[in-house]
């Protein structure tokens, strides 16, 4: 069951209106690494979460943190996009092009399709995608693929702060910004807890080391014109599970065969060798 109050989870109001911003705040919402993002990713690992406890208990707190951050961002887009388009500003950009510029730079649909509100889309105006989620049901793929989903989405705050001279606009990308902060750190830590729980390991998942071909496991090939790769940390040593041991394969032979795809089914029609000769032989049939 969930609730809702009234109340922003952080102000929203921006100094003046700016359709312009309000696009490029659309990102934010329903692009690849938006809050609509985060929101279902979160709400689908817990509920595809199988272990009763704080694990689960932390999913869904931050999930329904964010459902109030699209509700904030979308709140901000309204107010950005306040008389615009309208009579009023149609008959501005008619008498002003600098004006009529800026408000062409706004995305339509938050005129035709939203009526002057947000959209579930990317700055773009392409619709938010479901595939853009990350639910496993493995507890450390799905907390890693969080830790990157949170940078991405801090990256694209930091670089949308620098984009506006607005306070109010600042303001609340200043609390984004620090709640992409607290979360990156919740999912390393909980990164961290998931070890000492003894719950996974490292490598995801901590099963079939017996299985796979021990030869490959540790070896990192070289296969681009770069000279550098060999002096990271992932070149020799000990790997990170404790398991594998790294070295750096400077050659690295191919070990398949040819790469051909076998003789195509002839109602197919793929070109191949067993087309020579048949056109001929169909225009003699044809020709009297």
């Amino acid at each position: 069951m969930f609730t809702h109050t009234s109340r922003l989870q952080f102000e929203a109001k921006p100094q003046a209106p700016d359709p312009v911003f309000a696009r490029k705040l659309q990102e934010l919402i329903g692009g690849a690494y938006g809050e609509m993002t985060v929101t279902m990713q979160y709400l689908f690992q817990g509920w595809n979460c199988r272990m009763e406890g704080k694990y689960k208990d932390l999913i869904m707190d931050v999930a329904t943190e964010e459902i109030g951050h699209v509700e904030m961002l979308a709140t901000m887009v309204a107010r950005l996009l306040e008389g615009a388009p309208a009579e009023t500003t149609a008959a501005m950009v008619g008498d002003d092009p600098v004006l009529a510029a800026i408000v062409g730079g706004m995305d339509p649909q938050q005129a035709i399709v939203s009526g002057g509100g947000p959209t579930l889309s990317d700055s773009n105006g392409v619709p938010w995608n479901g595939r853009f989620i990350v639910a496993s049901g493995n507890l450390m793929a799905d907390f890693r693929a969080n830790v990157a989903a949170e940078a991405q989405g801090r990256l694209q705050t930091a670089r949308l702060y620098n984009m506006t001279d607005d306070p109010g606009v600042k303001e609340m990308l200043r609390f984004n910004l620090a709640r992409d902060t607290a979360h990156q750190n919740m999912w390393l830590a909980a990164i961290e807890e998931l070890q000492e729980d003894g719950l996974e390991g490292p490598i995801t998942p901590s099963a079939l080391f017996d299985e796979e071909n021990q030869e490959h496991a540790g070896t990192i090939w070289h296969l681009s014109d770069g000279t550098h790769g060999a002096e990271g940390r992932w070149a020799s040593g000990p790997a990170p599970d404790g398991v594998h041991e790294f070295s750096y394969l400077q050659e690295a032979p191919p070990l398949g065969d040819k790469a051909s795809a076998p003789k195509p089914d002839p109602l197919l029609y793929a070109t191949s060798p067993a087309n020579l000769g048949l056109i001929e032989k169909a225009i003699r049939k044809l020709t009297p």
